[in-house]
């Protein structure tokens, strides 16, 4: 048996599970989210409790039975405290700034760039170079962020670029670094 997926998930007060013909709906005070599940898993709620279970020993529903009560686990704290994530700029005349729901990024480009929330995603800046993706939706939160991160990824020579909050780039050496003199 599947360690992470044998292992029961707490339901806080004020949250509802409901499993209904394979589609599993969280509601709690934050919004409501559901998933779909796939052939030869099940899903019970018991008292305060949801538990995972799999028809059989095949690979693939080991491997989805792990995956479905992560996916679930996701979904109860989504609804009750959220995810976010946080991306720093790094750079002279990086600078982040918000527009509407959107969000107006200044890269070093000769043009900004500019980028609409997913649905369910809110997007704030601090200051002028901290952006902060926010949503109940764990997927589309790392999503977004990934989103923005690829308009200017890290550069590994001069460190310049967007990076997440905490992100280590290792520097590589300039090709004057290896010369002997």
């Amino acid at each position: 048996m599947s360690r992470v997926g044998r292992a029961p998930i707490a339901i806080p007060p004020g949250v509802n599970v409901t499993v209904d013909s394979g589609l599993v709906t969280v509601q709690g005070p934050r919004g409501v989210l559901s998933h779909q599940l796939n052939a030869g898993i099940s899903v019970g709620v018991e008292e305060s409790r949801v538990v995972v279970s799999r028809e059989s020993d095949q690979r693939e529903h080991r491997a989805l039975h792990g995956l479905t009560r992560s996916l679930i686990a996701n979904m109860v704290a989504g609804v009750t405290q959220g995810f976010q994530k946080t991306l720093a700029l790094e750079g002279v005349g990086y600078r982040a700034q918000e527009s509407g729901k959107g969000l107006v990024l200044q890269l070093g480009m000769s043009h900004p760039v500019e980028f609409q929330p997913l649905e369910g995603i809110t997007l704030t800046v601090e200051g002028v170079n901290r952006i902060h993706v926010r949503g109940i939706d764990k997927q589309r939160v790392g999503e977004m962020a990934a989103q923005i991160r690829h308009a200017r990824p890290p550069n590994v020579y001069t460190g310049k670029g967007v990076r997440y909050l905490g992100e280590q780039v290792r520097l590589k050496p300039g090709k004057t670094a290896g010369r002997a003199r």
